[in-house]
């Protein structure tokens, strides 16, 4: 079997008048999307379009659950009990799977955002109400994070995982993010972005910021639409892939073939 890889960029993520980013242009690039359910951005109107868009295209629907939010966009700390986190991811599940129902599409997997995304991967009580949020509402979804301890929850409980490379962000030597608050947090610059998908794709790594390789077994890349150039990068990126010779797929269809292959 070739090379196959998910990309993904979060979309949805204007509220009322105010919008980010070019979700329209995106959807051309992409084969799934991570969608804001209202608690750090997007509202009924813009889950309802963006839901549409993706069921036109194709693109796998992803649901993007947050920490109740909206002013600091769902990347702030916040002090919720496990049990806060579990009500507050099926509340918001329960909203991006009604949209896809009504649009004849159905959510393919769950990929928590922000803060909560981070926390997902070193704290098991977070992990776990995350997990029994996603088993409860549909077994079937495919759970995406970093390795960590949200995998291992999902895993245990029968549910399939996807594991995401973050390209334009930089890796500290033990797997995790280095945080916004960093200088070099954000890379941006496009040559180097598209080379650092191209090896993690063919290779499985990326580089950590003191030079030194993490393993990365990426199911799919996350492509930021919210950054200056950002769409020009995504496009690099794809053309990149697509000249190697790496098929671009929906996750559920990437987690298919390797099944199929292993």
């Amino acid at each position: 079997m070739g090379q196959m890889i998910d990309l993904v960029a979060d979309l949805g993520e204007g509220f009322g008048a105010y919008s980010l980013g070019d979700d329209d242009a995106l959807l051309d690039v992409l084969s799934s999307a991570n969608i804001a359910c209202g608690f750090h951005a997007g509202d009924p109107d813009i889950m309802d379009a963006t839901v549409a868009a993706c069921v036109r295209r194709g693109v796998g629907i992803g649901a993007h659950p947050s920490f109740p939010d909206l002013r600091g966009f769902g990347r702030r700390a916040m002090d919720l009990a496990a049990d806060e986190v579990r009500t507050d991811v099926l509340y918001q599940l329960g909203a991006l799977s009604a949209f896809a129902a009504y649009h004849g599409g159905r959510v393919a997997h769950v990929a928590p955002h922000g803060r909560l995304g981070n926390l997902v991967t070193t704290r098991a009580d977070y992990a776990a109400a995350v997990a029994d949020a996603v088993a409860a509402t549909d077994p079937s979804m495919i759970v995406l994070t970093q390795d960590g301890e949200l995998a291992g929850a999902a895993r245990a409980r029968g549910l399939r995982v996807g594991i995401v490379g973050i390209v334009d962000r930089a890796y500290q030597p033990d797997g995790s993010l280095l945080p916004r608050s960093e200088p070099g947090a954000v890379i941006h610059d496009a040559g180097a972005v598209v080379a650092r998908t191209v090896r993690l794709v063919r290779e499985g790594v990326l580089d950590a910021v003191d030079g030194t390789d993490v393993h990365v077994e990426a199911d799919t890349v996350l492509l930021h639409g919210d950054n200056p150039g950002a769409l020009d990068v995504a496009r690099r990126i794809r053309a990149a892939l697509l000249a190697d010779g790496v098929t671009i797929a929906p996750l559920a269809r990437v987690l298919d073939a390797k099944s199929a292959a292993a």
